[in-house]
């Protein structure tokens, strides 16, 4: 199947909501960015870049006012190797205010480094810090990065301390996160954005194909985040993003996929707001409850967070 006609099948299947009401529903957003660079130093941000700014608490408030978010999960920004406890501090301080949504962390780790087992110990009764990540498509770490032996080894290490690991990898990497899971079966596994789909390529069979696959492994579940960044501002639709939401949807059931706002990096094409109605339009004719469970239960679940 061709791009052209994976858009088409999907465009098919989905009823664009223009025109219908969408309950507010209350949305758990697994996936919160924030950077204080009087805090902290982020080697991926170079001079000019567009998100070379502070994003904090009161801006990403801003950005979610009225719809509905009523609890969020830290998601690690990448921060100096060396600033990562800093970072875990920082965001343990904002899950303790009352005066912000979030309630948990994913904290940055590097599974094969020979510090990473003292350095997550300390978090082993934390009930604040979930899990942890590393980016895996930086160009930096090269293909095949997560099947070293000692990476396996840090992960399998947070499957007995009760964390999580997620899952950001290259998309035509996604048999290698399959193998990771595997060699990892105590281990909880999250695989953002869909599993980074290159949303342009003609022909998305290999995404398809490899997404299954790692849906298969029943302890894993998908977070459906990220895909509206690779598109330039206006020049996508809801019609556009369907067939990767879809997909996705359909691989893991309804009971193993959550809503992540990837704020601030869904503003390189859409407000947080244009993004949240976009998978609002998309998923509306789905039933209530699976709506009900992307958006919020399911990540409640998952993270073992209070329903109220």
């Amino acid at each position: 199947m061709d791009r052209r006609q994976f858009l088409s099948a999907a465009a098919a299947a989905t009823v664009a909501a223009v025109g219908k009401s969408t309950p507010m529903l209350p949305i758990v957003d697994t996936h919160q960015h924030l950077w204080d660079l009087t805090k902290f130093r982020l080697p991926w941000l170079k001079e000019g870049d567009v998100f070379n700014k502070n994003h904090v608490m009161s801006d990403y408030l801003a950005a979610t006012a009225g719809l509905n978010v009523v609890k969020t999960i830290y998601m690690e920004v990448d921060v100096a190797p060396e600033q990562q406890n800093k970072e875990a501090e920082y965001v343990i301080g904002l899950c303790q205010r009352a005066d912000n949504p979030m309630v948990a962390a994913v904290i940055s780790g590097r599974p094969a480094s020979d510090a990473f087992p003292k350095y997550i110990r300390q978090f082993k009764d934390s009930d604040t810090i979930k899990g942890v990540r590393q980016v895996l498509h930086a160009e930096s770490t090269p293909p095949g990065t997560c099947l070293d032996e000692k990476f396996i080894k840090g992960v399998r290490l947070l499957g007995e301390l009760g964390k999580s690991f997620d899952l950001c990898m290259r998309g035509k990497e996604l048999t290698d996160a399959a193998k990771l899971i595997d060699a990892c079966p105590d281990t909880r596994f999250i695989l953002d954005h869909c599993g980074n789909p290159d949303i342009h390529a003609k022909d998305p069979t290999q995404w398809q194909k490899g997404i299954a696959e790692v849906a298969k492994r029943k302890n894993v579940v998908c977070k459906v985040s990220g895909i509206v960044a690779s598109w330039e501002p206006g020049k996508w639709t809801a019609d556009d993003l369907a067939p990767f939401v879809n997909h996705t949807m359909e691989v893991f059931g309804p009971d193993r996929v959550m809503f992540g706002g990837d704020w601030p990096v869904c503003t390189k094409a859409a407000t947080y707001k244009q993004w949240v109605e976009a998978l609002k339009s998309i998923v509306a004719e789905r039933k209530t409850e699976e709506q009900k469970k992307l958006f919020a239960d399911n990540a409640v679940r998952f993270y073992g967070l209070s329903e109220d």
